[in-house]
């Protein structure tokens, strides 16, 4: 016996206590002793992967059983090769009757006309199963495209809305960690860095806060501390400025169920679809942050340096690392790695005082940010250079989704047409025809809205004048700064080439993000 989720939509008549009672009479009227039952109760007919599948072949290769009855072919399988081969090979090797009562199937009548048309029922049991296949995934993807939120789970700092999209609504108090994890790559920490924060502050992590809250025990072992791959994730979300991305995996095929990866530029993506937990220009200083050269490192005073990252030797192209003085205490310097690693047969050191090169780096700073050097035009230029590009990358996906919305807009009117045809030539009942047209009708009204979304989108122009002002406010805001700080450096610089110091002094290029030329 076997129901998938398919197949309960038929109703009783599919029930396993219906093929049970079926199965049971016949039994009763033909004879024969019941040895066992193997029921497959959620599962697919495409799929012999089954648990009871795998029991049953046990039980025949054991010499339990001699006869197999099921209801029809597709209880036992919508696999026409698969079901072919069992029926054909596989059981006949063991001594196995093989019976279907729905499609008068019985192997020890090999001659019958309905073992004649087995192969013929099988392949249509198995188109049966692709075309509910094919009209499940168009479903899925229409109520996708439409804005519902179709997953199970809801990302850290969501939980499921009430209203038929099952729109996320925030979960305030995981909702307050997502903005602490944000603050703190924006204050330079790394991942690593934020996951030890969080561990050491008690704060329970993703897995260990739904079992909480569910108040029931995983079924996995879940470890309550913070991992910087959780913490990345969460980093690297879009679900926290408002949009939603869906379709990110499929299956194969309706008969391999693997789950492979959908290409970035396939998935369907739905913005401001909730309400944000973070704020566009939080989110893209942090994917700035992530993409820096800079990851940063803890050093012995268990703390990162604003500068940790950012040199790199011109000589032999590796960063430099951070390092006490020999007998000086507590005084650190910055040495080139190969120099630390490998010795001076590879490299030079490179080296220069913590203190010292804080010095340099602050004066300039202030000097190519002061009020009266600073290049207004330049950096206007240069930050919406950086708009434009981020815009020009969801461009391609904007285009996208228009034409396959587009394309779907027009299906919908064959559909709607097709259905008063059908009422109207076929005598299609007038409540199916009703029933039709108004669920084509609403699919289609919210194929449109989006339409209407994407093409604002692509159609508005970028005013980014206010932008513009607040990141040239700031960076003069830093002219002012007495010290250094992680969260400064990773804004204003891209990297620093230290080079050996010489007698005629030592070669230093500082590269500013905020200069037309990339460096001073």
């Amino acid at each position: 016996m076997r129901l998938s989720r398919d197949d309960e939509k038929s109703g009783e008549s599919m029930s396993i206590d219906n093929q049970r009672i079926i199965l049971r009479k016949y039994i009763a009227e033909h004879g024969g002793t019941i040895i066992d039952e193997y029921i497959d109760d959620g599962w697919s007919g495409t799929n012999f992967d089954r648990p009871e599948i795998k029991r049953m072949l046990s039980d025949a290769q054991s010499g339990k059983i001699d006869t197999i009855v099921v209801k029809d072919l597709s209880r036992f399988g919508r696999n026409y090769i698969q079901v072919g081969q069992y029926i054909d090979y596989i059981f006949p090797a063991y001594g196995i009757r093989f019976i279907a009562i729905g499609d008068n199937v019985d192997t020890a009548d090999r001659s019958s006309a309905a073992m004649d048309m087995m192969p013929i029922m099988n392949v249509f049991n198995e188109w049966h199963a692709a075309n509910t296949s094919k009209k499940i995934r168009a479903v899925l993807e229409a109520k996708q495209r439409s804005g519902k939120y179709t997953s199970w789970n809801y990302p850290y700092g969501y939980k499921a809305g009430s209203d038929d999209n099952r729109t996320a609504i925030i979960d305030e108090e995981a909702a307050e960690v997502v903005r602490r994890i944000f603050d703190l790559r924006l204050q330079g920490n790394s991942v690593r860095i934020i996951a030890r924060i969080l561990t050491s502050a008690n704060i329970p992590n993703p897995a260990t806060y739904f079992t909480r809250a569910d108040g029931k025990k995983s079924d996995r072992r879940c470890s309550p501390l913070w991992v910087p791959k959780t913490v990345m994730w969460i980093l690297s979300n879009p679900t926290y400025i408002g949009d939603v991305i869906q379709h990110k995996t499929t299956s194969v095929s309706y008969k391999n169920h693997k789950v492979v990866k959908v290409p970035e530029s396939e998935r369907i993506i739905k913005e401001n679809a909730h309400e944000a937990i973070i704020s566009r220009d939080v989110w893209d200083r942090v994917q700035a942050l992530n993409r820096c050269v800079a990851r940063g490192r803890v050093d012995k005073r268990n703390r990162i340096h604003p500068l940790s990252g950012l040199l790199v030797c011109p000589d032999c192209g590796k960063k430099f690392k951070i390092s006490s003085y020999k007998n000086k205490g507590t005084e650190y310097c910055f040495v080139c790695r190969t120099y630390a690693d490998l010795g001076k047969s590879f490299c030079t050191s490179h080296r220069i005082s913590e203190s010292e090169l804080e010095s340099i780096i602050l004066q300039d700073i202030r000097s190519m940010l002061s009020t009266a050097e600073i290049d207004d035009q330049r950096a206007r230029d240069r930050f919406l250079r950086d708009m434009e590009k981020r815009e020009a990358e969801s461009k391609y996906s904007d285009e996208k989704q228009l034409r396959t919305l587009k394309s779907r807009i027009l299906e919908l009117d064959k559909l709607i047409e097709h259905a008063f045809e059908a009422n109207v030539l076929n005598g299609m009942p007038e409540n199916v025809c009703v029933n039709l047209c108004k669920r084509y009708q609403n699919e289609k009204e919210s194929v449109e809205r989006s339409i209407f979304e994407i093409e604002q989108r692509l159609l508005k122009l970028n005013d980014g004048d206010k932008t513009v002002e607040e990141y040239i406010e700031k960076l003069k805001r830093y002219a002012k700064c007495e010290t250094l700080t992680r969260e400064m450096c990773l804004e204003l610089i891209s990297f620093i080439l230290l080079g050996e110091k010489t007698e005629n002094g030592r070669g230093m290029s500082i590269y500013y993000k905020f200069k037309q030329n990339g460096y001073q």
